[in-house]
């Protein structure tokens, strides 16, 4: 015995066997053990917690691409209306300058009417006149006496009547 006592080995597994029987006299597995379940339930409740927060972020995401998509519509539906509108403006624009130039066309047509009508008449009292004119200085070259004034007046109160 005297050897074992001094053998290293034996007080190591002494003082082994010692620090074992202390730890479970003070219950120290239990408060280690109680000390990993805690934290293992801490981990736990941040991984429900890190659950529930990537739920929310991923619903969030779904709203937003949701979102995204009514509003792409909506822009899409608002470009195609302001195109159909631009085109019908075009489209009225368009009528109304064929109508405008309808109208200026007429009231050109018109105008020259009138005014080959204001030329023929002046051509036709200009003729008149110049007949008329002709008429007397050839009657009365020709014709002397009151024979001559009778025709003159007769022919000269014909002469309108003939000439329209």
């Amino acid at each position: 015995m005297d050897h074992m006592l001094q053998d290293p080995t034996f007080w190591v597994a002494t003082a082994f066997a010692a620090f074992i029987g202390v730890l479970v006299y003070l219950k120290v597995p239990g408060l280690i053990a109680g000390a990993l379940d805690e934290r293992a339930d801490k981990i736990k409740a941040d991984i429900e917690e890190a659950e529930k927060l990537r739920e929310e972020a991923q619903k969030l995401l779904a709203d937003y691409q949701k979102k995204q998509r009514d509003a792409q519509k909506e822009a899409d539906k608002i470009v195609t209306a302001a195109k159909e509108e631009a085109e019908r403006m075009a489209k009225q624009g368009e009528q109304r300058l064929k109508d405008s130039l309808a109208r200026r066309e007429k009231q050109a047509t018109d105008r020259l009417a009138q005014a080959e009508a204001a030329a023929l008449d002046q051509i036709k009292a200009h003729t008149v006149e110049v007949a008329m004119a002709a008429t007397r200085q050839v009657l009365a070259d020709s014709i002397k006496g009151k024979k001559a004034d009778q025709l003159i007046d007769d022919a000269i109160g014909a002469l309108p009547g003939k000439l329209h």
